[in-house]
């Protein structure tokens, strides 16, 4: 493996990367949701989404494989609650069709990865 593909900071996983270009789109999108709902929905979903890759870079610093793995099933948990909250917006009309479908794609891609990186650590 060359040198400059060697995972040496969480900021190398590419769990972290997909899961950070959620949390960004989600601040993006919620800045349209009604100002009534900042304490509520979009404090709700930015805190998920924040939670993925918080817990995405602290399994990283882990040493073992168990706990790792804790961390990063911990992070799908998060990406779930965010899904269902995708869901939550739309259906009360916050959320437009296409900012439903940007969020939720990303998210698959950030999923897909993520699960991925919890199969390596498997026990």
């Amino acid at each position: 493996m060359e040198q400059s593909k060697k995972i040496k900071n969480f900021t190398d996983l590419r769990a972290w990367k997909e899961a950070h270009k959620l949390v960004l789109l989600v601040y993006e999108i919620t800045k349209k949701l009604p100002k009534e709902e900042l304490f509520g929905l979009t404090s709700q979903m930015r805190r998920a989404a924040i939670s993925i890759t918080s817990n995405i870079a602290e399994g990283f610093s882990r040493g073992s494989a168990k706990d790792k793995n804790q961390f990063y099933t911990i992070a799908t948990g998060s990406l779930t609650e965010l899904q269902s909250q995708f869901f939550i917006a739309q259906d009360i009309g916050y959320l437009l069709e296409n900012d439903f479908n940007s969020l939720y794609r990303q998210s698959i891609e950030a999923k897909k990865v993520l699960s991925g990186l919890k199969r390596i650590y498997h026990e």
